[in-house]
């Protein structure tokens, strides 16, 4: 499974990477006399409102699923990690101070939590991308701090210390190299759960805006008085969604059994 859903992710990167090849139709070109047309030889997924094709969209919409889940979870694991690590290291009244924050932001669910670091910075590809970001520090950094709070008691740690290593160096050459395990499955898990956040920022008009291709906002546009007319409006971005945020959680869950010696068979 984890090796179908690694080929999947592969194949979906390449044609995100291969757009303009394979995309049939412009995405943004409007053809108005093609308005909601029923999938067909012309175009296979339909049309929606405006006459643009749906499976170019889809297409086109794969790169800013990816940019937003790679970027998004990359910024979020790493700030995560740096500030986990900080944690535990330090101890005392630093770590008391970053867990009662990391408390804080973990009491609001992660949409909420992006709502309103969005409905404060404004909408857009890269304020949404550092509220998802946001978001996901604190479940990361708590992941990461207790895995470096067992690394910290270790004699090599203990050894640094005698011989006089600066904070610093212990941390980036002891510490962070030992946590880079639960970083890589953070990092794989919160991919779907970004490219999910995206979509629901983009359906509620506080991601990207339009004319940008992106599935969250190609079933906003099948509002209610379309999908009746027009179904293939959402059941095909709604699939994109549902099977992308799949194949990541499989990659993920995967890559912890690799990861994690309990369970290896």
């Amino acid at each position: 499974m984890g090796a179908a859903s690694a080929l999947a992710i592969l194949s979906m990167v390449v044609v995100a990477a291969l757009a303009a090849q394979l995309a049939p139709y412009d995405p943004l070109a409007n053809d108005f006399g093609a308005m909601f047309g029923s999938p067909g030889p012309r175009h296979w997924f339909g049309t929606d409102v405006f006459g643009r094709d749906v499976l170019s969209r889809i297409i086109y919409g794969a790169r800013t699923a990816l940019l937003v889940g790679f970027s998004a979870s990359l910024v979020g694991a790493t700030l995560g990690a740096i500030v986990g690590v900080a944690s535990a290291y330090f101890g005392g009244t630093v770590d008391l101070l970053i867990q009662r924050l990391a408390d804080i932001m973990i009491s609001f669910p992660i949409i909420i939590l992006a709502l309103a670091i969005v409905a404060i910075l404004g909408s857009g590809t890269f304020n949404m991308i550092l509220a998802i970001a946001l978001s996901f520090v604190p479940r990361i950094e708590l992941v990461v701090r207790a895995s470096a709070l067992s690394v910290r008691e270790t004699t090599y740690v203990e050894a640094a210390r005698a011989i006089g290593a600066s904070h610093w160096r212990i941390i980036a050459r002891h510490m962070v190299p030992n946590v880079v395990a639960p970083y890589l499955v953070m990092v794989t898990a919160f991919l779907g759960q970004a490219i999910l956040l995206e979509a629901s920022l983009s359906f509620l008009g506080l991601g990207v805006n339009e004319p940008t291709a992106a599935w969250g906002l190609m079933l906003s546009g099948a509002a209610v008085e379309f999908v009746q007319r027009a179904p293939w409006m959402a059941i095909f971005p709604g699939l994109a969604i549902t099977t992308t945020v799949l194949t990541f959680n499989v990659l993920g869950d995967a890559l912890r059994d690799a990861l994690d010696p309990r369970l290896r068979t």
